[in-house]
């Protein structure tokens, strides 16, 4: 065995999770999703202790209790404004988000727009089930329009939240689709996004069949995406925004360098920083 295989095998996805036993509804996708992660951080080697895994609310966002690694579980629609803050003061952490709709395109919507705009080097995972699922049901920002309900008599007849093309639009680096009907797919898309420079977006299309059984027949629509990944910006618009929202794949994959905190001198011991908060508050 040469050394790259033997560090390879350092870590099986059983290494990455704990002994808390996931609470999700039957036949949710997140399960599969949870497994797509843990995949992905052994085909990766990376040791549990230097992955953290942040996350808002919602039923997506209990997995990093669900995983032995660090991890935080913030309020809602916070976690990307948590993670940037952890990335920057700790860079040599591999930093994932895990999230749903609601979480991250509704109250944490503009979270969103600046974390693909800063272009941190971190990666975003979100289970879209198009539904409000923990809270029994309620349309998320990307319901469609004319999905009927107890508690969207109609539909709500708004236009659904496009998270990929906002995305694009605001400076993400890798932007791909997977579905949870595909955790090996699935796996292989996050590894990816990981090994990416920059802020990488990964939405999961992951059936809520609780409030959303229609959703069982994804696995009949998905597909993966007719054209191979593109590094031109203007390509990918025109493809995300003819794009029906089931083609499976890395449907965007740039180069900007990921931005990092700006280095600062050395300001001196703490005796010569206390001297200068008494010279200027007038002390001395």
């Amino acid at each position: 065995m040469n050394i790259d295989s033997a560090v390879t095998a350092a870590f099986t996805a059983r290494d990455y999770k704990s002994d808390v036993k996931p609470v999700w509804c039957p036949g949710c996708g997140d399960y599969t999703v949870l497994s797509s992660i843990t995949k992905a951080l052994a085909e990766l080697a990376l040791p549990p202790e230097d992955v953290a895994v942040i996350s808002g609310i919602g039923c997506s966002s209990r997995i990093p209790a669900y995983l032995n690694s660090y991890g935080f579980h913030g309020v809602h629609g916070r976690s990307l404004a948590l993670a940037t803050g952890l990335k920057l003061s700790r860079p040599d952490l591999t930093v994932l988000v895990t999230g749903g709709d609601g979480d991250g395109f509704s109250i944490g919507g503009n979270h969103f727009l600046h974390a693909c705009r800063r272009n941190v080097d971190m990666t975003y995972i979100v289970m879209d089930n198009r539904v409000y699922g923990m809270t029994k049901g309620q349309p998320s920002p990307t319901t469609e329009p004319d999905w009927d309900n107890a508690l969207s008599p109609g539909g709500t007849g708004l236009r659904p939240f496009n998270p990929l093309v906002i995305a694009l639009a605001s400076g993400a680096n890798f932007i791909a689709r997977g579905f949870s009907g595909d955790p090996s797919g699935t796996a292989k898309l996050i590894t990816e996004a990981i090994q990416t420079p920059g802020f990488s977006f990964v939405e999961v299309l992951s059936p809520c069949v609780t409030f959303r059984p229609d959703q069982r027949d994804w696995k009949k629509i998905v597909r993966p995406a007719p054209v191979v990944p593109t590094e031109d910006i203007g390509q990918a618009a025109r493809r995300l925004m003819t794009d029906d929202g089931f083609n499976l794949g890395v449907l965007f994959s740039g180069k900007r360098e990921p931005y990092k905190l700006a280095s600062h001198k050395d300001e001196g011991d703490m005796a010569s920083l206390e001297k200068q908060f008494a010279i200027s508050r007038g002390i001395l």
